[in-house]
């Protein structure tokens, strides 16, 4: 008697779905919804309980949308509070510093820090123009900041052994230019016939791109034929000339050096000429019309294959500035690899301050500076790990950056 009620009850429940699904006047509620194709209006009506948001029925689709939102690190605090716990860690660090090497050693290494962060903000911020105008992360952007460095060197001896005056305003000038030209040309055979296919394609093009220049370069010049052994640098290390004499200045027991100033001079002199041209020029309207809508720019008959090259130009002639000056500081060029890892912390820097994003890249990268030198002090390990430690912190609050916003894509 049990089973025999039982199984009228389902039949009635079953009767009573097929009801729902072959009542064809029925299929749309007051909501909108299809019963047909959304369950839970169904499940409403034949008497289950759905899940409620603000006393509002929801579908499947609506909570999947809803818990992956919450999923989402950014939802989950204000933006003061993500800036403050970001600000709390920092300062207990420094503080600990302080505690544990002085004052003096403190202020030593945040001047350190400042240099070597202008040497990555011009690197970065090649990579936040190139990725902002075609969405493209240029990996072979580290190795163009390696070619600037080596024709600064030989220019430099030139110079050096002609006696000539004001050598290092020549170098950086012939740097920049040769670079710029070499990268723009780069854009024009790897990137430009990519340009309307699938990223992917790119982004392995230019990884093909960084993986040949580095490995071209490093060729010894006595193992290939002319003409091509006049252009190879061969895996060996050679000595930067001395295009400044160098002085060394003490202040309160921080030694700082002319060509520190030098770097931090030039690189602030390239940030505001690079502000002007993207803020005030025709060019950069251009710049900014191309990243914003590239169909409505070809409408508007803007030339946007040109303006992708400049802003390569542009983008590359930095990362050849960025190595003349790195060549300078350091003295010594290692190997035509020597891109690999300024390259890469200057694209996590971009990252860190959202990539996309000039004044972001300026600050990821002196944040990356500042901490890589304190982190080197305490131990060199620690230098070449911390970028990425931050780039987690950083991005498990801000997933899009310190100055990035979120835009939304079709896919």
């Amino acid at each position: 008697m049990n089973s025999y009620s039982k199984n009228s009850s389902n039949r009635k429940n079953i009767n009573k779905s097929k009801k729902y699904f072959l009542d064809i006047k029925s299929t749309s509620t007051s909501s909108g919804h299809c019963k047909k194709q959304c369950p839970d209006v169904l499940y409403t009506e034949i008497g289950k309980t759905p899940s409620k948001r603000n006393g509002a029925d929801m579908t499947k689709k609506q909570i999947s949308s809803s818990i992956n939102k919450k999923i989402l690190a950014y939802e989950k605090f204000p933006n003061w509070k993500k800036y403050a716990f970001i600000s709390a860690i920092t300062l207990f660090f420094l503080t600990l510093y302080i505690l544990f090497f002085g004052i003096q050693a403190f202020l030593q290494q945040l001047v350190n820090g400042i240099q070597l962060g202008s040497i990555y903000a011009l690197i970065a911020l090649g990579y936040t123009m190139i990725y902002g105008i075609i969405r493209l992360i240029n990996f072979a952007h580290g190795d163009l900041f390696m070619f600037g460095a080596y024709i600064s060197c030989f220019l430099g001896n030139y110079l050096m052994a002609h006696n000539f005056r004001y050598p290092f305003i020549i170098v950086l000038i012939f740097s920049m230019a040769v670079t710029a030209l070499f990268g723009m040309a780069i854009e024009k055979i790897a990137y430009k016939p990519l340009r309307f296919k699938p990223r992917l394609a790119a982004l392995i093009t230019a990884l093909g791109v960084s993986l040949f220049l580095e490995n071209f370069f490093a060729l010894s010049p006595q193992n290939v034929p002319f003409p091509l052994n006049k252009i190879v640098f061969g895996p060996k290390y050679i000595p930067f000339p001395a295009l400044i004499a160098e002085k060394t200045y003490n202040i309160g027991g921080i030694f700082i050096s002319n060509i520190k100033i030098l770097d931090v001079v030039i690189t602030i002199i390239l940030m505001i000429a690079l502000q002007y041209i993207v803020k005030k020029t025709m060019i950069g309207k251009a710049m900014r019309a191309v990243a914003f809508n590239k169909d409505a720019c070809l409408m508007m008959g803007i030339n946007i294959d040109k303006i992708i090259s400049i802003t390569f130009g542009i983008g590359i002639s930095l990362a050849a500035a960025s190595g003349t000056l790195f060549a300078l500081t350091y003295g010594q060029l290692q190997s035509p690899y020597l891109g690999i890892w300024p390259g890469l912390k200057a694209f996590i820097a971009a990252v860190l301050g959202g990539i996309g994003n000039i004044p972001g890249a300026m600050l990821g990268s002196y944040l990356m500076g500042i901490s890589e030198t304190f982190a080197t002090s305490i131990n060199s390990n620690f230098g070449y790990g911390i970028a990425f430690v931050i780039l987690i912190v950083v991005l498990i609050f801000k997933p899009a950056g310190l100055l990035g916003k979120f835009t939304k894509e079709k896919v």
